[in-house]
């Protein structure tokens, strides 16, 4: 059975609005391209006690988690201690990573030309990053050797840590999918399709939308309706945009289907919304076609399969 993944993001600087989260988009991507799906995210501050909190509900659970953020050895860097206060276990120098530390720094002080002096104290503060929970697991970090680590909970899931930098955390991640993960790729694949609904309200939708979920379990219906306007005006500037280039009645040759060229209406590039509403109904012999149901709200054009 494929697990649940979820994402949780460690740190202030979100929360102040100091930086823009990347990382929730870029999970998603990541896992969408390998048939997998997000089930959860968390956002949480520098504050231990919430830390540890959250990574107690993802060790107790049977997800895979991924842990951006805090694994550092500043004063806000919390997620290590967390993790090991989460699990119940110490801290403990974990051989590897402090040996990976290690090269790093020597790369460093050869790159400046200087002498590599391993009791100096901002390379003693350095080797704090290789303090891990015990029995922690590495992840290879190829961006500066500085290793994320991963942990098991007992509920059969694992965390796995990585640092909060986009650069380093989304290939360590990607690492991790591909090395560990790759049995579940595309064994739960997903297919959405959907339709626009004209003058129907979203409450009178709710019981058909309700029993069509009720009478075929593993199908979600949801919808959207401010999608609908936004799908007329681009609707109607796409319609302008078609005609200008002369494009013909839908067929291989033509794809997404352009409506004005089907329906034979609009002629402006200002046209209105409702003049974009006649349009898609006009074009409804050719939607039935090629849109399936599914009441989003959102109009794609799938591309049908030759025949």
């Amino acid at each position: 059975m494929t697990p649940a993944f979820g994402l949780l993001i460690i740190g202030d600087e979100i929360l102040s609005g100091k930086r823009v989260d990347k990382h929730l988009p870029a999970v998603i991507r990541l896992l969408a391209e390998r048939g997998l799906q997000l089930a959860w995210m968390e956002l949480v501050g520098d504050n231990r006690g919430r830390i540890t909190q959250a990574l107690e509900r993802a060790f107790a659970s049977s997800d895979v988690v991924f842990s951006c953020g805090g694994i550092g050895a500043t004063p806000d860097d919390h997620t290590r201690q967390c993790a090991a206060q989460a699990l119940g276990v110490p801290l403990a120098p974990h051989p590897e990573a402090q040996a990976l530390i290690t090269e790093r720094m020597q790369d460093m002080a050869r790159e400046k030309g200087e002498a590599f002096d391993a009791a100096r104290a901002d390379n003693m503060q350095r080797l704090q990053m290789g303090v891990l929970p015990q029995d922690a697991r590495l992840i290879p970090n190829a961006y500066n050797k500085i290793a994320g680590f991963s942990c098991a909970g007992p509920g059969g899931g694992w965390v796995y840590f990585v640092p909060g930098f986009p650069v380093m955390a989304w290939p360590m991640i990607e690492w991790v999918l591909e090395s560990t993960c790759s049995q579940w790729f595309h064994r739960a694949p997903q297919l959405e399709h959907s339709i626009v609904i004209h003058g129907a309200a979203e409450s009178a939708l709710t019981p058909l939308m309700e029993r069509i979920e009720s009478a075929h379990p593993g199908v979600k219906v949801f919808s959207l309706p401010a999608s609908i306007i936004r799908y007329m005006a681009c609707t109607s500037n796409w319609a302008s945009r078609a005609r200008r280039k002369g494009c013909r009645p839908p067929g291989r040759s033509c794809w997404p289907p352009c409506v004005p060229c089907r329906c034979g209406s609009g002629r402006k590039s200002n046209a209105s919304s409702e003049q974009a509403h006649r349009r898609i109904l006009a074009f409804r012999p050719c939607l039935s076609r090629h849109v399936a149901v599914n009441f989003s709200g959102v109009a794609r054009w799938p591309r049908p399969s030759p025949t």
